[in-house]
């Protein structure tokens, strides 16, 4: 054993390592760099905004996440604690940001601390969406005994709370960050939501596994989904080099009160009027009316049925 132990050792020599090392830098070179790498400043740190994000669930949802005995006074004074401590680490971060991607400011030209200010504010308007949530998935599901078991034990609660918070920093021109947020939320939860993504209030993702909502994906209030269920693009349309073209509308609007069950898949810049049903498996490519009622049977007779 300590001979083949031996040799699996010497079969990757110092020389070896050396030469595999300067390949590895030279390869790095080929890599897309918004900045060169002597300009370009640190990389924002996915552990920090984590804690942050961690860090305000509890003030989100006091009693829920940290100490569960709190009082209203205790609460007051571990609120402004938190985001004492998001308004000391937050700009940084930004300013991370900013620096990867070789800019000073955002498109709206503010800068990481009026980003930080601006995101503080909106916590208000966040915690009472996130309540509406709460409520709509213990309404929409019956085996929830209650909204706080949805908050503790939900994953398409967890999924949504990261979400608003990363549209929020999206919202406002923070780069990378919101997508750092999206995706551990992602690798958490197995459930995609771009932070570009609006999304009305009583938003309920049942099980959730899988699920994917496109980056300019629009949805009303009231609406359920299900798990495996894709609001994606068809296409990417392309300038006249044949480069795709970022930034414009290319996944569905999904208006008030609609239902789409376990694995639908609806592309492109297609409309789910309001109060429809979408069937488990549906593949749509096309916008429906109000109140129609489509399973897969229907979507391949091309005859949906109103509700």
């Amino acid at each position: 054993m300590a001979k083949i132990r031996k040799a699996q050792a010497g079969t990757c020599a110092p020389g070896d390592i050396t030469r595999i090392a300067k390949a590895l830098c030279r390869g790095s070179r080929k890599l897309p760099r918004a900045v060169p790498s002597s300009k370009r400043g640190t990389m924002p740190s996915g552990t920090v905004l984590v804690d942050l994000v961690e860090q305000l669930r509890t003030a989100l949802f006091p009693g829920y996440f940290g100490k569960s005995d709190v009082s209203d006074e205790s609460m007051k004074f571990h609120a402004g604690v938190v985001l004492d401590a998001v308004l000391g680490a937050l700009p940084e971060q930004i300013e991370c940001g900013f620096g990867v991607m070789g800019e000073g400011r955002n498109r709206h030209g503010q800068d990481a601390f009026e980003i930080t200010r601006a995101f503080l504010t909106s916590l208000p308007r966040v915690q009472a969406l996130l309540a509406t949530d709460a409520e709509a998935a213990f309404e929409g599901d019956p085996a929830a005994a209650s909204p706080e078991e949805t908050i503790f034990c939900y994953p398409g609660m967890l999924a949504v709370t990261y979400h608003r918070l990363a549209h929020e920093l999206y919202r406002l021109g923070a780069p990378l960050i919101p997508r750092i947020l999206s995706e551990h939320a992602h690798s958490r939860t197995g459930i995609d939501i771009h932070p570009g993504a609006t999304i009305g209030k009583s938003f309920f993702i049942d099980h959730g596994t899988g699920v994917v909502i496109g980056e300019t994906t629009v949805i009303g209030r009231r609406v359920r989904l299900y798990q495996g269920v894709t609001l994606g693009a068809v296409s990417f349309p392309k300038d006249e080099h044949g480069n795709p073209i970022k930034g414009v509308p290319r996944h569905p609007i999904v208006e008030d009160d609609v239902i789409i069950y376990a694995g639908a898949t609806i592309l492109g810049r297609v409309t789910i009027g309001r109060r429809s049903v979408i069937g488990g498996g549906v593949w749509l490519t096309h916008s429906v009316p109000r109140g129609t009622v489509l399973s897969q049977a229907e979507e391949r007779s091309g005859r949906p049925k109103p509700g």
